[in-house]
């Protein structure tokens, strides 16, 4: 069984992959949702997902993880204590992505971005630039589920654990919207 195989069956196993009509972070809908924070349930099943990420990042020189707050801060952390480096978490602070409680990036310090999923990549984006304001390196960006199949580019390299192209709509035009009968919408996401 493939690596993509296997995560796979763990995100259907536990729940994260989810059907219906659902308001995505970035404002779009979509008939499918991956709520990954079902995966932190389960403490062997995250660290066998993570694994799979950093095994594609052989040799990879990775000084420093960063994740934003909600959603990669645990995934974050578990690639931090694989790779066994430091760890740190971006959060909002009045809508900005800030680093704060001291966390300082030293200058040239290769920095990996940890995230659940992405989809547009607007919050993985936020990090990034506080990685570069502060003088480091984007070594990379790593997420648990890449939504876009490889489509959204950070200039950087992309690990991801599982990749899938899942439709999304701008809300205008969701076909989900204007079916009759149609589903409620749900917004299962962090962001307010």
């Amino acid at each position: 069984m493939t690596n993509q195989n296997k995560v796979e069956e763990i995100l259907r196993e536990t729940h994260v992959l989810q059907e219906g009509h659902f308001l995505l972070t970035s404002g779009r809908h979509s008939n499918q949702y991956m709520q990954c924070a079902r995966l932190l349930e389960y403490p062997s099943h995250m660290e066998t997902v993570i694994q799979a990420i950093v095994n594609q990042m052989e040799d990879q020189d990775i000084d420093i993880v960063i994740g934003p707050a909600m959603g990669g801060i645990i995934v974050a952390y578990e690639l931090a204590r694989q790779l066994k480096v430091r760890n740190f978490f971006a959060e909002r602070v009045e809508g900005e992505m800030t680093l704060r409680r001291g966390f300082e990036i030293p200058k040239d310090a290769k920095v990996l971005i940890a995230e659940d999923v992405i989809t547009t990549g607007g919050s993985v984006q936020e990090v990034i630039d506080i990685v570069k304001q502060q003088g480091g390196e984007v070594a990379g960006v790593a997420v648990l589920v890449d939504r876009s199949n490889g489509a959204v580019d950070f200039g950087c390299p992309l690990y991801a654990a599982y990749r899938a192209q899942i439709l999304s709509y701008e809300a205008e035009s969701c076909p989900l919207c204007e079916e009759e009968g149609n589903l409620s919408l749900q917004k299962p996401g962090s962001r307010k």
